[in-house]
């Protein structure tokens, strides 16, 4: 019975001194479409293998010249992932053993028909598929897990780098705080990264994502039967990390149980499943991120204070993208690529925007301007509308000490020359520190007290 052809492309080569077998062969698994090369002898498939890879081969173990069991040798030594089937006369035991010990995946012994054949190489053919999946799935893990560089070479972002050397080779629990958006997990993957525990798995959770029962199966796992719907046993995220990292995000959003469990995991190690009696022991560091402030939290009695202290040993706050605008240009540049360009007056938009959503939302401005744009050139017209607003005096309306009352008829330009003369005041004159606490670029604020000089001329 000849089986339907593989839709699985597979290199073969078949070596055999006999052309009453190798030829009939080659046109039958040509047939079953398979990319096939013969060989007559063991010095023919050695050339053949120097210039093409094969996923599976087929050798005669009797040929003149090399025999079998050494080209068997010689084409493992070269090749160890290829998976090579030994044809051996009748009965021959010990030859089957023996290339088996050599690096054979299976043996056939004459006489056999060619659907015997067949059904071996199909399967070795789906191993050869399952492998090529599981390399497949591997290269988007490690691209996953492999940490992307911090782009910024501000005194913040310097600072940033800097604590992350110093703290990734212990195994003390780490504090990541900022506000959202600010890549507080990229954070977390670097520390990992450059721990001694990289080897080891990266296990990531989002608190504020979960409700708090499943946060806790989630985090502890369960036993069979410990809740309805729970038909199998299952190892929580302490378990699966043991040995390496557990990294959670929205720390802050702990449920009071859930800080009890965790504070105990981090005093000795032991956790205990939903619905189980034993404990186990795991060694797990932590990475713990939020951007809320935790002092804050303990003091108003919505986080355990003893669990703050014993998480807060190490410490990182990544500033905000508005505290750190000369980053602005290289982000962009690395987000856009080299093939991307901005029109007139785009970067002043960019750098003069408070940024409430920090990184996250200059990405995200700029895959909507990318998706808006022709020509690869992103115009002020590409731009959500919030940051084309950034041009002005949006982001000057912020508290000051004479603050009008509400329903009192003041314009927004009145507001804003008030408050940056009340900011350069602060500053004695300082033109870029006033700048710095207005959040805007030098540029920006110039142009702002030209506006406000010919305004006060034409008033004279």
């Amino acid at each position: 019975m000849v089986l339907a052809p593989l839709t699985e492309t597979l290199d073969l080569l078949l070596v055999d001194d006999e052309p009453d077998f190798l030829e009939p062969a080659c046109r039958f698994f040509q047939r079953q479409g398979y990319r096939v090369v013969a060989a007559a002898n063991a010095e023919q498939a050695i050339a053949v293998q120097a210039n093409q890879h094969f996923h599976v081969a087929i050798i005669d173990q009797n040929m003149p010249g090399m025999n079998g069991l050494d080209l068997l040798t010689r084409l493992h030594r070269d090749d160890p992932d290829l998976k090579i089937v030994m044809l051996t006369g009748g009965g021959s035991i010990g030859s089957a053993v023996e290339a088996m010990k050599r690096g054979a995946i299976d043996y056939l012994s004459k006489p056999f028909g060619l659907d015997e054949l067949d059904t071996l190489v199909r399967r070795l053919a789906k191993a050869v598929s399952l492998e090529r999946e599981n390399m497949h799935l591997k290269r988007q893990v490690a691209d996953q897990n492999r940490p992307k560089p911090l782009i910024g070479n501000s005194p913040g972002v310097q600072e940033v780098k800097r604590l992350i050397a110093r703290i990734a080779p212990s195994d003390k629990p780490v504090l990541i705080l900022g506000e959202s958006g600010t890549g507080k997990e990229l954070v977390a993957r670097a520390i990992h990264a450059q721990s001694t525990l990289s080897d080891r798995p990266l296990v990531v959770i989002n608190c504020a994502a979960l409700p708090e029962s499943l946060l806790e199966s989630e985090l502890f796992g369960y036993e069979k039967g410990a809740f309805t719907g729970a038909v199998d046993a299952k190892p929580g995220l302490f378990e699966i990390a043991d040995g390496g990292t557990l990294f959670i995000d929205e720390f802050g959003e702990l449920a009071g149980g859930l800080q009890a469990k965790l504070l105990r995991v981090l005093e000795d190690g032991t956790m205990r499943r939903i619905g189980a009696t034993k404990e186990r022991k795991v060694k797990v560091r932590l990475i713990a991120a939020t951007n809320r402030n935790l002092g804050k939290e303990v003091a108003d009695g919505r986080f355990r204070e003893d669990l703050y202290y014993r998480v807060n040993v190490l410490s990182i706050t990544i500033p905000p993208l508005r505290e750190r605008i000369d980053d602005i240009p290289l982000l962009i540049h690395h987000w856009l690529g080299k093939d991307w360009k901005l029109g007139t007056g785009v970067m002043e938009l960019f750098r003069s925007h408070p940024w409430p959503g920090n990184i996250r939302q200059l990405i995200n401005a700029l895959e909507r301007a990318k998706i808006l744009s022709d020509d690869h050139c992103i115009n002020v017209e590409n731009l959500p509308s919030e940051i084309q607003r950034s041009a002005g005096s949006q982001e000057l309306s912020q508290p000051f000490s004479d603050q009008p009352k509400v329903g009192d008829a003041i314009p927004l330009e009145s507001l804003s020359q008030r408050h940056v003369t009340e900011v350069l005041k602060r500053n004695r004159g300082n033109k870029t520190r006033a700048a710095k606490e207005l959040g805007i670029a030098r540029r920006s604020l110039y142009r702002i007290l030209d506006n406000l000089a010919s305004k006060e001329e034409i008033a004279e």
